[in-house]
C-alpha cells in the first residue's frame, strides 16, 4: 500500500506510482476466481467423499475448507496483492474506502469485476460438478444461507450479527497487518488465517460469506439460495464499512488517503 515507507516485500507495499486500473482490475479478477474456485471447490468437491453412498470419511471436513479458503487469499494476495491491494471482495473494498483507505471513484469497477470472476468461477465448478453422474447443484452447491439453508439452522438475525462481526474484524486484520509498522511481507500470511478462523467459526452458522463475490457465486446454482443473497451483501457490507469508520478512532492510527490499491 502507498505509504511513507515503500515495502515491495508486502503484498500492500506503496510507492507514489501505481498500476493501471486496467492491470489492477485483471488482479482482482484472478484473485477473486481464485478465492471462490479454491474455496467454494474444496466444500463442493472434497468436504466429503461418499462412495456408493457412504461417507468414507476421507473428506477434508470443514477445518479443510476453511484452511482452503485462506489459502486462496494468502497465495494470491502475495501472487497479485502487488498489483491491485488484494481486495478480492466487495465488502472489503466498501470498507477500505469507507476508512478513506482507497478511492471510492475505483469502488464500481473493483465490485464489477469481483462479481463477474466470482460468476465465472462459479460457472467452471458447476462445469466440473456436473461431469459427475448424479450430481444436483440444487441439493448443495457451497452457498451461504440462513433458516433450513443455514448449515445449523440459525435464524437470520444470528446470520446478519455474525457475518457483521466477522467481515468486520477481518478488515481490523487487513488495516492492521498492512500498516508500515507492522513486519513486512507478513500481512498476506495474517490475512490469509484470519479469514481461516473466520470460517472454522462460521461454516456451520452461515457457510461463511464476508464476501458478497462469494455468495454471489454459487448463489444461483443451489435452490432457495438467491433469495437469500440480499443477507450476505448487506451484512458484510456493513462490517466492513463500520470497521473502515472506526479503524483509527479505535487504535489511534489514522492513515487515511493512504489507498490499499497496490504497489
Amino acid at each position: 500500500m502507498p505509504g511513507s515507507t515503500v515495502r515491495a516485500t508486502d503484498t500492500t507495499a506503496g510507492a507514489c506510482m501505481h498500476h493501471s486500473l486496467v492491470h489492477r482490475l485483471g488482479a482482482e479478477f484472478l484473485g477473486t476466481f481464485w478465492l471462490v474456485f479454491g474455496g467454494c471447490g474444496s466444500a463442493i468437491f472434497a468436504a466429503q467423499h461418499v462412495v456408493d453412498g457412504k461417507d468414507t470419511g476421507l473428506g477434508i471436513g470443514f477445518v479443510g475448507v476453511a484452511l482452503a479458503f485462506g489459502l486462496t487469499v494468502l497465495t494470491m494476495a502475495y501472487a497479485v496483492g502487488h498489483v491491485s491491494g488484494g481486495h478480492f471482495n466487495p465488502a472489503v473494498t466498501i470498507g477500505l474506502a469507507t476508512g478513506r483507505r482507497f478511492e471510492w471513484k475505483d469502488v464500481p469497477a473493483y465490485v464489477i469485476t469481483q462479481v463477474v470472476a466470482g460468476l465465472v468461477a462459479g460457472g467452471a465448478l458447476f462445469a466440473i460438478a456436473s461431469g459427475k453422474e448424479g450430481f444436483d447443484a440444487g441439493a448443495g452447491f457451497a452457498a451461504n444461507g440462513y433458516g433450513i439453508h443455514s448449515p445449523g439452522g440459525y435464524s437470520l438475525v444470528a446470520v446478519l450479527v455474525a457475518e457483521a462481526i466477522l467481515t468486520g474484524f477481518f478488515l481490523y486484520v487487513i488495516l492492521g497487518s498492512t500498516d508500515e509498522r507492522a513486519p513486512v511481507g507478513f500481512a498476506p500470511i495474517a490475512i490469509g488465517l484470519s479469514l481461516t478462523l473466520i470460517h472454522l467459526i462460521s461454516i456451520p452458522i452461515s457457510n461463511t460469506s464476508v464476501n458478497p463475490a462469494r455468495s454471489t457465486a454459487v448463489a444461483f446454482f443451489q435452490d432457495g439460495a438467491a433469495g437469500q443473497l440480499w443477507a450476505f451483501w448487506l451484512a458484510p457490507i456493513v462490517g466492513a464499512a463500520i470497521a473502515g469508520a472506526t479503524y483509527a478512532v479505535i487504535t489511534g492510527v489514522n492513515r487515511a488517503d493512504i489507498d490499499i490499491d497496490g504497489d
